[in-house]
């Protein structure tokens, strides 16, 4: 009986310790990316790391950017963009380092051969659920990196955008401050529902101007480019199912004029995406309901990379202008 016993309990382990095997080689659990709070962005990607995700390679560099470590000061001769956003710019999990927008947006802009370029970079700040006022905050906290050109991508979500906080670090299991013991153990968290914290649903319910707060929000973004020698250009990705055939909802409507209007004002470049996605077949552009695949990457890259090359050609004090059509057919 007890040698049944000693072999159940052998025959156990094995199994364990060969699951939680699988799980860390072929799926990368275990080891997810890891965030840190943040006074000004509310919260940030732990710098400095190095990890695989379910065969995806996931680069985080010293200003926890989805990239290679950088210099500060741009290197002579180079353009260099800096790409702000939210999943969108991050592609999370579910995107390879190769297959990220910003760097398809940097092939893309070598391709099409800047003048008096030598190099093209383009960096990557960005975390899953970002607003305007985080990605603000990460501009205040580090700077533009000196930045020629600042490209900002939103999509409709971001205009409805919550203050900068860090209330679910460390409890929703989409954002780990620390490794879990094992494999398994993440996978089973995982699977149990959690109840966000009431300060975030607090949040949540603020009454308020939220979409004019986040405006003001990318006025100040603007302005901390302008008063870094930069230029700034916003475009915008719909969510997929305001490509059906009823559309944006209408609050969502409201929401985009005031956009486009406030980029007029200001004469920021402004591409909207709607009606251009509205003109391809998009379903092969979306891994799910918000979130690019990589086609949608590789389209959506060429668009951008064109706004970018028009916005670089012109004087610093001419401004392309906002739109919902096409600019020079960039899509």
């Amino acid at each position: 009986m007890i040698k049944i016993l000693l072999w159940a309990l052998g025959i156990g382990v094995l199994a364990i310790a060969i699951a939680e095997l699988l799980l860390r080689v072929r799926y990368g659990l275990g080891n997810p990316p890891l965030y840190v709070a943040d006074a000004r962005t509310g919260y940030r990607l732990a710098p400095n790391q190095s990890l695989r995700r379910r065969g995806n390679r996931i680069e985080i560099n010293q200003y926890s950017m989805r990239g290679p470590a950088v210099d500060p000061q741009r290197p002579t001769d180079a353009l260099r963009v800096l790409m702000v956003g939210d999943s969108i710019v991050n592609g999370g999990w579910w995107t390879d380092q190769s297959e990220l927008l910003s760097v398809k947006v940097q092939q893309a802009l070598v391709a099409l051969n800047p003048p008096g370029v030598e190099t093209v970079e383009v960096l990557n700040a960005s975390a899953n659920s970002w607003g305007p006022r985080n990605e603000l905050g990460y501009l205040l906290r580090f700077g533009t990196f000196e930045a020629q050109l600042v490209l900002v991508v939103l999509n409709t979500d971001d205009l409805f955008a919550i203050a900068p906080n860090s209330y679910e670090l460390g409890r929703n299991p989409a954002y780990p401050i620390r490794r879990p013991p094992l494999a398994l153990w993440e996978v089973v968290q995982r699977r149990f529902s959690y109840t966000p914290s009431p300060a975030l649903q607090a949040l949540h319910d603020q009454g308020g101007d939220r979409v004019g707060v986040n405006l003001e929000a990318l006025r100040q973004l603007n302005q901390v480019v302008q008063d870094a020698g930069g230029r700034l250009a916003i475009a915008m990705t719909p969510l997929r199912r305001e490509l059906d055939s009823d559309g944006p909802r209408d609050y969502e409507l409201v929401a985009r004029q005031r956009l486009t209007a406030f980029a007029q004002n200001e004469g920021i470049p402004y591409l909207d995406g709607l009606p251009l996605f509205q003109q391809t077949a998009h379903e092969q552009l979306y891994f799910d309901h918000i979130h690019l695949s990589p086609e949608g990457n590789d389209w959506v890259s060429q668009a951008l990379a064109k706004l970018l090359l028009e916005l670089w050609n012109r004087p610093s004090e001419s401004a392309l202008p906002s739109t919902h059509e096409p600019l020079s057919d960039l899509w």
